[in-house]
């Protein structure tokens, strides 16, 4: 697999480091100078998760995509918990790896706030706290994913089953009904923190936050 990315990269006219392990991974990128970082999570010796969460506690912010073949909504959080800028769950075409490659890159010189915010509302990936002003409440999983999404896409309407994939994951049972009763508790913490923000939506279209007002 290692092989076969280094050689589409290379293709691609990308300058491409291979690290055989975890452990070698961690000491090329401590060298510094990379645009980006290509991360197997299930890597020999040290794991993916691993390395990279030692890359971000000595503070080295350089874009990271991780590549696992563990799809699970869990395990997607753990890794864009820990820092990582994509997420790419085997197995893939290259054409979708050179995307988010070339989204990731782009995204390099770019400012990318740790907190989202729209309108009066902020939301903190640390610990899923929603704010509005003084007042907080802190979301479920399920929740934050939600409104991560709303918040990225203020304005837009998304799809209901684009809403769901992103907060149950592919291979989930969860319906329509399931995604109303979570955003019907989203709209209680929205009112109960005070927000003028309002989630909106459209029948046969989706689903929208916008301002209230």
């Amino acid at each position: 697999m290692a092989e076969a990315v280094a050689d589409i990269l290379t293709f691609h006219k990308y300058v491409v480091d291979v690290a055989q392990d975890g452990d070698e991974a961690l000491a090329y990128a401590k060298e510094g100078g990379y645009d980006g970082i290509i991360l197997d999570v299930m890597m020999p010796g040290t794991d993916g998760l691993t390395v990279l969460r030692k890359l971000r506690a000595a503070g080295d912010r350089t874009p990271v995509l991780l590549l696992t073949a563990r799809a699970e909504v869990e395990d997607r959080i753990e890794g864009l918990d820990l820092g990582a800028d994509d997420y790419l769950p085997k197995p893939f075409v290259m054409g979708e790896l050179l995307a988010r490659v070339r989204a990731m890159l782009r995204r390099r010189d770019t400012y990318v706030p740790e907190v989202l915010s729209a309108g009066d509302l902020q939301l903190d990936p640390s610990d899923y706290t929603l704010r509005c002003g003084k007042k907080s409440v802190q979301l479920q999983k399920r929740e934050y994913l939600l409104m991560e999404t709303l918040l990225k896409n203020q304005g837009i309407y998304v799809g209901a089953d684009a809403l769901i994939t992103g907060a149950w994951g592919y291979d989930t049972e969860a319906d329509a009904n399931a995604l109303r009763v979570c955003l019907s508790g989203l709209r209680k913490h929205l009112n109960g923190i005070g927000s003028q923000m309002e989630i909106r939506s459209k029948r046969n279209i989706g689903y929208t936050l916008t301002d209230g007002e």
